[in-house]
């Protein structure tokens, strides 16, 4: 059995009866990779009882020790302890993520809250927190290296943040919060996935799929007959989303899948109309319109015909225990509690950052949508420009200034022209090689892949899980699998996990990816290289591990850029029924569509980013004024769109009230700052530069959460961050590109 194995357990010696317990149960096998072929529901409950078991008797024991506590004597047990609950538990979230099943979710739910509490009194353990003071007042503390002070340090801090100083009855209404906070996050999450899989559209009519690609037709085809129908049918996920909000010149289609996917998890609940569509159509949908604008209109109470997938009551609750949560901790909000452990100072400076960059991106959000609405009317018809009708608009404005479609560049970037060329710019910026391997994998889809540098030796590995599919949640992200660390035996490969949710490959081709779809690839494989290419040997601040949050997307944003550059895209592209790499001609068309609409996205962003945190600094749940409600104010302040009122945008915000960004929204245009004038570097001294690749892997990437982001962006670009670059990047300022 490998030492770490055996250091991990904290313990000197295994009887082979509980050696053979820990390698019947693939939950509790550290050796290597999760054993994803083996994994099944009822091992989850059983591995987990049985870790925080051990880990609360390690606790004991550490705090009977009347030894001074060191680094070995203390942190190391109990660093290698709470890593083993995480290299059990994350195969069990991340399979609930992306291979959701009623058994798995359910053992899920039942052992989440187990989770929460072990962590939470270790958070409060005033003991623990003692300890650790005494360390950090040690001898020792002077001669550890940088990363270790960081993590005593962050510990610290983190034990404030959760409670260990709070008086008993506070300690334990605070452990309350924590559980009930995760398992309403859990619930909004499968509310949301459960919503977005109930609603299929079945159209039997092709003239009512007018303008839709033909790859989009054949999803669409294949998707029916796997459900044993005849027709076309459409769904929810992005892949058979977007198309149609995009190209069907059918407004009513488009208004009806529109209405479905902007009222998910609300209390509209699963719309009640006919699922085939043919002739019939018009009529229907509009019986349908009349339904769902008089529920709106007469003030309906929501709370008395809530559905089994409604996140209202779960968004409020949420946001009242967050700030109750603040408040016991001695933070004014929870937006305050929440930037405690990020680059940004307070709740205020989010939000006159946001309204400043609001302000410089007005004047064109306000041109794009000018432009767009007469266009609209001369050119489409359409009077009034509906918010189903803005993608489909917008294409055909981009294809008749810009002459080219967003259908006809996806064609340039089949699934393994793209992934050759994305490993083939980190092998030449990083001086690495990137290979598939073998793993057990959760689905035949799944890929496995080597990086290795130019010693051959292996540096970390990851997992890609493309497409989408039912029991696979919606979005893009990275997850770590395990973090890199140096055990007696050596370096511990970092793992990760990269997730997105494409289209799969049809008819026999290969996938083809959209080049928004390719920037989010490219971005996902930025935060997967910030967690593999760690040079930290301390697991608490390796890879991703203690990055403030709000500078956690630079390297993933740092990467998009890459997908404007065409010597990159030269090595990356091949039509995919010729084999005609991309036109320099179309790039240029690309080029010059870069910045299209750049002011409605813009302030789109800071739409979201304003109402998440003032919502979780400046904002009573339950009072007078409603969640909706403060998201009408946030619109009305800074956005020139407005959606209708039906619309339930917060109810599908996994973001903030299932994921990780809570008061933290604004992270992704804090880090673009940031991402952009890194960027710059590249820009100045040539995009494949070897040698800025090696100064932004050492300085950025390598350092992990060792030290401050701000000392990591500084120490690399050489001064403080413009946000020049951002304005330029996204053609808001008179420089623009």
């Amino acid at each position: 059995m490998p030492e770490c194995f055996v250091v991990k357990c904290g313990r000197q010696i295994f009887h082979r009866s509980l050696i053979s317990i820990y390698f019947m149960n693939p939950l509790l096998d550290f050796s290597g990779l999760p054993r994803f072929a083996e994994i099944k529901s009822e091992h989850v409950a059983p591995a987990i009882e049985q870790l925080l078991a051990e880990n609360r008797a390690l606790v004991e024991r550490l705090l009977a020790d009347a030894a001074p506590p060191t680094w070995q004597n203390f942190v190391a047990p109990m660093e290698n302890a709470n890593e083993r609950v995480s290299r059990a538990w994350g195969p069990v979230s991340h399979l609930n993520a992306v291979m959701n099943s009623p058994e798995l979710r359910e053992v899920y739910n039942a052992t989440l809250p187990k989770i929460t509490a072990f962590y939470a009194e270790l958070g409060q353990n005033l003991a623990l927190f003692d300890k650790y003071k005494a360390l950090r007042n040690s001898p020792e503390f002077g001669g550890l290296n940088a990363a270790r002070k960081k993590i005593i340090e962050n510990e610290l801090r983190d034990f404030r943040l959760g409670g260990a100083e709070l008086a008993d009855d506070k300690k334990a209404r605070y452990l309350e919060i924590q559980e009930r906070l995760s398992e309403l996050s859990s619930r909004f999450s499968d509310n949301l996935l459960d919503a977005t899989n109930d609603y299929t559209l079945l159209v039997t009519d092709e003239n009512e799929l007018r303008g839709l690609p033909s790859d989009a037709l054949q999803v669409a085809r294949e998707a029916a007959t796997e459900t044993g129908k005849s027709g076309w049918l459409f769904t929810l996920k992005a892949p058979s989303y977007m198309p149609v909000m995009q190209f069907a010149d059918n407004r009513a289609l488009r208004e009806k899948l529109y209405r479905a996917y902007s009222t998910r998890a609300s209390e509209f609940g699963k719309p009640e109309h006919p699922q085939e569509i043919g002739r019939g159509y018009k009529a229907a949908d509009n019986k349908v319109r009349q339904s769902v604008t008089s529920q709106r209109l007469d003030g309906i109470d929501t709370a008395a015909t809530t559905t089994l997938h409604d996140n209202t009551p779960l968004m409020n609750e949420i946001v009242q225990l967050r700030g109750e949560e603040a408040r016991l901790l001695g933070f004014k909000s929870f937006g305050e509690l929440s930037l405690a452990t990020k680059m940004a100072d307070t709740p205020e400076q989010v939000v006159n950052f946001m309204r400043e960059l609001a302000q410089r991106a007005r004047p064109f959000a306000e041109k794009d949508l000018a432009e767009l609405r007469e266009f609209a009317r001369k050119e489409l018809g359409l009077n009034e420009l509906n918010s189903w009708d803005v993608s489909y608009a917008s294409e055909k404005l981009r294809e008749q200034r810009y002459a080219f479609s967003e259908q006809e560049v996806k064609q340039y970037f089949p699934e393994d022209a793209v992934l050759t060329g994305m490993f083939r710019l980190v092998e030449t910026l990083y001086g690495l090689q990137i290979n598939a391997a073998n793993a057990p994998v959760w689905h035949e889809t799944v890929g496995f892949f080597d990086i290795r540098n130019a010693q051959n030796r292996l540096v970390g590995q990851f997992y890609l899980d493309l497409y989408a599919r039912n029991s696979k949640r919606g979005g893009a992200w990275m997850d770590d699998v395990i973090g890199r660390r140096r055990l007696a035996a050596g370096i511990q490969t970092p793992v990760a996990y990269l997730n997105c949710n494409f289209s799969s490959p049809v008819g026999g081709k290969p996938a083809v990816f959209t080049h928004d779809e390719v920037i989010t690839l490219f971005h996902e494989f930025g935060h997967g290289l910030h967690h593999l290419l760690t040079e930290v040997e301390d697991l608490g601040v390796s890879g991703i591990n203690g990055v403030e949050w709000d500078a956690v997307e630079l390297p993933s944003q740092f990467m998009e850029n890459f997908c404007w550059e065409y010597q990159v895209l030269q090595g990356m592209t091949r039509q995919v029924d010729t084999g005609e790499q991309l036109p320099r001609a179309l790039f240029d068309k690309m080029l010059a569509a870069k910045n299209f609409q750049s002011g409605l996205a813009t302030l789109r962003q800071i739409e979201f980013s304003l109402f998440d945190m003032l919502m979780h600094s400046n904002f009573e749940a339950g009072g007078n004024k409603t969640i909706l409600q403060l998201l009408d104010e946030v619109r009305a302040e800074v956005a020139v769109l407005i959606p209708p009122a039906f619309n339930r945008f917060p109810h599908s915000f996994s973001h903030i009230f299932s994921g990780g960004y809570a008061a933290g929204y604004y992270s992704y245009k804090w880090a673009e700052v940031l991402s952009a004038d890194a960027y710059s570097l590249f820009e100045e001294h040539g995009v494949l530069n070897p040698d800025v690749g090696a100064r932004f892997r050492a300085e950025i990437l390598a350092m992990g959460g060792s030290r401050d982001a701000m000392q990591s962006f500084t120490a690399f670009r050489g001064r403080a961050p413009s946000i020049d670059a951002l304005l330029r990047h996204n053609g808001l300022s008179e420089n623009a590109a």
